[in-house]
């Protein structure tokens, strides 16, 4: 007879395993079908596109954790999910965002195999990255609050589940509103959703490339994918002590991501938030047999799929403010770290608040959306107030004899 302990023993990792695939898609799954409609999906190729990453990073994570005997786990992208959300339709619409998702995987398989590559990105300033990400945000998470005032009796049970469920589990919050917004969407939808719409659905794109398309979407979703995915992932990975073969996981979520984009998926990538649940004790107190809880994961994630039509038909027969207030309650959390690390870094402070500003504004030039010239503008700005804040630190440290008079000025200006 196995004992009781052993038999626990046995199922932890399998039930951490269902776990994380339960938060981490039911945390985040109303953000990417936002984003692929926002860049000119139709219902029935959004549907498509959530199938296409449920199953691109469920395939992806069999292949690295059970060869590498390592919890390592991928997720799609929430922030390009969100990025995609403030960008909107681009030149040659949904096709061009296709390609723009194809381009995306090439650069990631470069990053794999182009050293320099991964090192370039690395010298992109933390800070701006997150201040893009943060201002890119930002419009989605006040889509809780002006939901609450435009209408209250929709919005409000999503808001009240998430604020009464936050105290009792702060992981399960987010899980918890969704559900009450599915019911909601369930209860205002009616008989408007037919039986064949709940059904998983596969739809080709052929893609095509505009020069926009790129700029704004498969640039930006790179950055912002390598920046608030990859490398917090590999970081919370190594700190429960398991190193992440970075090469062949780059070209995993690479070949993933090029395999998903012409069926809507938009990039796969190692997990960040989720990547404690499967690496951490909660999977068990072997650390041998942690990589299970991937398998587990995986396993949920290809069983999840098969609810993909069903979700995409609810989300989209709902009321949008109740799908606005989801997502943004959804984004929160990443919101939070997001502004933290972006005003953390002294130094590149003001470049970073004005990189989330030209974000947050939604502006877009030259058919070329806000992200990227966020991303810009902090790039040239940071250099020049660097300078300027260290000419007046140095001026401060003068001692007050040798300070220059200056005429109508203020003497040591901050």
């Amino acid at each position: 007879m196995v004992p009781a302990a052993t038999a626990r023993r046995d199922t932890t990792p399998v039930l951490a395993g269902i776990v994380t695939a339960v938060v981490g898609s039911s945390s985040s799954f109303v953000v990417v079908l936002a984003g692929l409609a926002a860049v000119g999906a139709t219902p029935a190729e959004a549907a498509s596109g959530l199938l296409s990453v449920f199953v691109t990073q469920a395939l992806g994570m069999l292949w690295l954790s059970v060869r590498h005997r390592r919890p390592i786990t991928l997720a799609w992208s929430t922030p390009g999910a969100a990025l995609l959300v403030s960008t909107g339709t681009v030149e040659g619409g949904w096709p061009a965002a296709v390609g723009a998702f194809v381009v995306t995987a090439g650069l990631i398989l470069l990053t794999g195999l182009i050293p320099w590559l991964g090192e370039l990105i690395s010298r992109i300033p933390a800070s701006l990255a997150r201040a893009m990400l943060a201002g890119v945000l930002l419009p989605i998470c006040l889509a809780p609050v002006t939901g609450m005032a435009d209408s209250p009796y929709l919005v409000g049970p999503v808001v009240l589940a998430w604020l009464l469920m936050h105290p009792v589990s702060r992981r399960w919050a987010v899980p918890v509103s969704l559900a009450v917004a599915l019911v909601v969407v369930v209860a205002d939808a009616g008989s408007s959703v037919s039986a064949s719409d709940l059904l998983p659905t596969v739809a080709w794109t052929t893609p095509t490339w505009t020069l926009p398309a790129v700029v704004s979407i498969a640039v930006p979703l790179f950055i912002v994918t390598m920046a608030s995915q990859n490398v917090p992932g590999v970081a919370i990975t190594a700190s429960f002590g398991y190193e992440v073969p970075w090469r062949e996981t780059m070209a995993v979520t690479g070949l993933g991501t090029l395999a998903g984009a012409p069926f809507g998926g938009h990039a796969i990538n190692l997990a960040a938030i989720t990547a404690a649940l499967a690496a951490g004790p909660a999977a068990g107190p072997d650390r041998s047999r942690r990589w299970i809880a991937c398998v587990s994961a995986a396993c949920t994630y290809l069983v999840l799929a098969l609810a993909s039509g069903a979700l995409a038909a609810l989300v989209a027969a709902g009321p949008g403010d109740v799908i606005e207030a989801a997502a943004g309650l959804a984004l929160l959390g990443t919101l939070g770290a997001a502004l933290t690390g972006a005003l953390g870094d002294e130094d590149g402070r003001e470049a970073a608040v004005v990189c989330f500003l030209v974000a947050a504004s939604g502006i877009t030039i030259l058919g070329i959306g806000a992200a990227f010239w966020a991303l810009l503008a902090g790039l040239v700005l940071r250099p020049v107030l660097a300078a300027d804040r260290g000419s007046r630190l140095r001026q401060l440290r003068r001692p007050r004899g040798d300070q220059p008079d200056r005429v109508g000025g203020r003497i040591g200006d901050r």
